[in-house]
């Protein structure tokens, strides 16, 4: 489904005072530019992200939401103005430090990137070990809570490639919370689901928020705005402006 820009949406007309009424923020953008192969993709992006936010950034393939996701967890360079979060400054973050910040981050694909070679609890167990938990007794702990709050409890011994597409999507979405993240992007989560599992995963994304997790997503699906409403952000000729989502 292609997003049309023309429906539902009325941009705000009063930006200095709706952001007067916002919480404290975990995510700042000033003026940034961000660019892919040195061709410029967003210009002049200032926005805020307040704490426990669900924040959709909507536009068309191609439109630069992808590339601002992975410009927040510094997978693409900043290339000019500044963005804060989790309270690290991009424009000063020196690569043998990007670790640092993507413990506070959870990142969630549209294909997954799930090791094949190795069951559920597998593929937990070794993003815990590269991150730091040394003690098996607390890895365990920690993979059977991030498995029932993603309703996949009883399948640690399955491997990817035996689970369903929501189900993989799931286990994604699991390995993103191991370590508790402040915030959680997710680009395109939905992309490559059917109709009924993207609403299941979007109850898993939803349910992620009331824990007080941040939330960023990535889409180009109306209807999913529609029907979970949220702070929307629309990307479109290299701009990216507040909307409205008229229900």
């Amino acid at each position: 489904m292609q997003f049309k820009s023309t429906i539902g949406l009325t941009p705000f007309k009063n930006m200095l005072t709706f952001m007067a009424v916002m919480s404290s923020s975990i995510i700042k953008i000033d003026n940034a530019t961000i660019s892919q192969h040195k061709k410029v993709v967003l210009k002049e992006v200032s926005l805020e992200v307040s704490e426990g936010a669900f924040v959709y950034f909507i536009g068309r393939t191609g439109s630069g939401k992808s590339s601002l996701i992975r410009t927040l967890y510094a997978a693409m360079p900043l290339t000019a103005g500044e963005i804060h979060i989790c309270d690290t400054a991009l424009s000063k973050l020196k690569k043998r430090h990007i670790h640092k910040l993507r413990r506070k981050l959870g990142v969630v694909f549209q294909d997954f990137k799930l090791l094949p070679d190795r069951s559920v609890h597998q593929n937990l167990a070794f993003v815990l070990r590269a991150t730091g938990w040394k003690n098996k007794t607390e890895r365990n702990a920690r993979i059977g809570e991030v498995l029932t709050l993603v309703g996949l409890e009883g399948k640690e011994k399955r491997f990817p490639q035996t689970l369903s597409g929501g189900e993989q999507q799931r286990l994604s979405i699991a390995r993103a919370l191991l370590n508790s993240p402040k915030v959680l992007l997710a680009d395109e989560p939905t992309g490559n689901l059917d109709p009924i599992t993207r609403w299941e995963i979007m109850e898993v994304l939803r349910n992620v928020n009331k824990q007080e997790t941040t939330v960023l997503m990535a889409t180009h699906d109306f209807s999913i705005i529609q029907k979970y409403p949220g702070k929307t952000f629309k990307c479109e000729d290299g701009k990216v402006s507040e909307v409205m989502v008229k229900q």
